[in-house]
């Protein structure tokens, strides 16, 4: 069984989806730590973040790799473990640049696919329903005000020792959500056969019930 959740920055989308993984016993897959890896190897390597070519020539010479497993995902580079390291302000700032190269993108579905592949999937994402996996059995669309997904951010930042405003992050969010939904390939937004669940006053356990419901009229 494929499920797919898509939806904005700070939607929540990891959060629920990781859960709904542990407590279906499916691989999660965080697709967004795929584009942050690559963002962060790019940035680590001085590569222009436009320059498509060398950025892909990276992926095929440097051995990054996306390990799911139930209720999480680990990425690795070079044997080693850079999981929080994708998770810098200045990737955060970065990866939608960088996700929205047409040839980075094939490159990631393709791998998103492999590792789909006759597996129950917990996969989440901004284009998961649309392009990864058109034909999931369960498509949920996750939404949230840009006010309470700024305050999430700043939850989440504070936990790690970052203190960024909360206005900026409102800023940074509305620009994020700007480029992820007219870039050219790929944007994000909902599918036709996709459920939306507005996250904004809902509790995380709440969310999780929503759509266990959702998939149990499925199975």
């Amino acid at each position: 069984m494929q499920i797919a959740i898509d939806g904005p920055a700070s939607a929540g989308k990891s959060t629920i989806a990781k859960q709904l993984a542990a407590d279906l016993h499916f691989i999660y897959l965080d697709t967004g730590a795929m584009y942050r890896a690559v963002t962060w190897w790019a940035l680590q390597q001085d590569i222009p973040l436009a320059d498509e070519k060398k950025i892909l020539t990276a992926l095929d010479d440097e051995p990054i790799r996306f390990i799911p497993a139930p209720g999480g995902q680990r990425v690795e580079l070079f044997g080693h473990d850079i999981t929080m390291a994708i998770r810098s302000e200045a990737v955060t700032n970065n990866v939608s640049q960088v996700s929205a190269l047409p040839g980075v993108r094939t490159e990631m579905v393709k791998r998103q696919r492999d590792i789909a592949a006759g597996q129950n999937i917990v996969m989440d994402g901004r284009d998961i329903g649309t392009t990864v996996l058109p034909h999931a059995d369960v498509k949920i669309f996750m939404v949230a005000s840009v006010a309470e997904r700024a305050k999430r951010r700043f939850k989440d930042n504070a936990e790690k020792g970052i203190h960024v405003p909360l206005e900026k992050l409102a800023q940074e969010i509305e620009a994020r959500d700007f480029k992820d939904s007219h870039r050219t390939e790929s944007p994000l937004k909902q599918a036709p056969d996709a459920i939306k669940v507005d996250t904004t006053s809902l509790t995380i356990p709440q969310v999780v019930a929503k759509i266990t419901a959702i998939i149990q009229k499925k199975q």
